[in-house]
């Protein structure tokens, strides 16, 4: 593999001493961007668009191309684990995603098979491979999966929710099934992500997009714990260097220090939090991502350099900080306000990394 140019963002991971703080966005490579358009058109869908591992490669390429960012994402989504458990994923335009055999009774998880990811799920670590190739070490390159507990929600609800009927019913009246079933995801995210590392992943990414609808019992219980578990069975070094973990929970704020305790490397906020107030939580046992409100984004570039600004001092001096927005990019936003954003945050950020 070709010796990394830029480490910024693996080393503020570590809380190692960095030049500026590096920045990224989650999302970045998305339907802001005419030239993903293009190619998700040639794809014919979205699910085309991640199953074929050249154009998967290419959109993951094409923000860096636009911005300095300091990391790629590997592009794909994360249901493709339970598509290769064989729940018939597929994406309704305007919809969101929808699964075909959505898991409705005890016999679904019982029946649930642990995917071969080398076998079905081959085509992401073909793209983790392509796009590390091409990368040369430009910049470091993310994996990522969702959490189990993100994951089930949409197994049983056979798609996106309001209200989380569905699963939380079986949580609460049939928490031994939802622990089956979060088992059964996290021995296979495991292997996932580990399989993402061995083709090239140099950090890895768990979204708990729906963690934050849970109360605090629950989490411990049908979220965090498990995330705990894929901390500890992590590859958590290749190529000579550590591999970082990053735990991301939307509205997770009330957690952040139990999140730390699990053994990640970083913790990824939302905009819901103070990040001053974060770093005082956590202390210097993890870093933190983000995590400016990604609407700020449709403002005019100098109102984001004002917010940029803001969450800067906010974090204060020191490394243990990578840029990022609270949440995706969305497809609205005027890529030249992304530039700004980038920008902003390597200008503005050099003074709190002076010794």
């Amino acid at each position: 593999m070709s010796e990394l140019k830029n480490d910024r963002f693996l080393r503020a991971l570590m809380r190692e001493p960095v030049d500026a703080t590096p920045v990224w966005m989650m999302r970045q490579a998305g339907r802001y961007l005419p030239e993903y358009r293009n190619t998700r058109e040639k794809a014919g869908n979205f699910l085309n668009l991640c199953k074929t591992p050249e154009l998967a490669c290419e959109v993951t390429l094409q923000p860096l191309r636009r911005f300095e960012l300091d990391a790629a994402i590997l592009f794909s989504d994360i249901l493709t684990i339970p598509d290769a458990m064989g729940l018939g994923l597929y994406f309704e335009e305007g919809e969101g995603p929808r699964f075909e055999r959505p898991i409705t009774r005890p016999a679904d998880v019982d029946g649930l098979p642990i995917p071969d990811v080398e076998e079905e799920l081959g085509y992401v670590m073909a793209a983790v491979s392509m796009i590390r190739r091409e990368l040369n070490g430009k910049v470091p390159l993310i994996g990522f999966s969702g959490s189990p507990w993100t994951l089930a929600t949409y197994m049983v609800e056979g798609g996106g929710t309001k209200d989380f009927a569905k699963v939380k019913g079986m949580m609460f009246d049939r928490p031994d099934l939802m622990h089956k079933l979060l088992d059964k995801l996290t021995d296979t995210i495991i292997v996932y992500l580990n399989a993402q590392i061995k083709c090239g992943a140099q950090a890895v990414m768990v979204f708990d997009t729906w963690g934050g609808i849970l109360t605090p019992r629950d989490y411990k219980a049908f979220s965090l714990q498990y995330m705990q578990r894929i901390v500890a069975g992590l590859t958590r070094e290749a190529d000579g260097r550590k591999v970082p973990v990053i735990l991301f929970t939307k509205n997770g704020h009330c957690w952040i220090e139990d999140i730390a305790n699990t053994g990640c490397d970083a913790i990824g906020l939302d905009w819901t939090i103070d990040i001053g107030d974060a770093r005082k939580r956590v202390g210097d046992r993890v870093a933190l991502q983000g995590n400016m409100d990604p609407t700020v984004l449709y403002a005019s570039p100098e109102r984001i350099r004002k917010e940029v600004a803001e969450i800067l001092a906010g974090y204060g001096n020191g490394a243990g900080h990578v840029f990022n927005l609270g949440h995706g990019i969305q497809q609205n936003v005027n890529p030249a306000h992304a530039e700004a954003f980038v920008n902003a945050v390597h200008e503005l950020s050099k003074p709190y990394h002076q010794t």
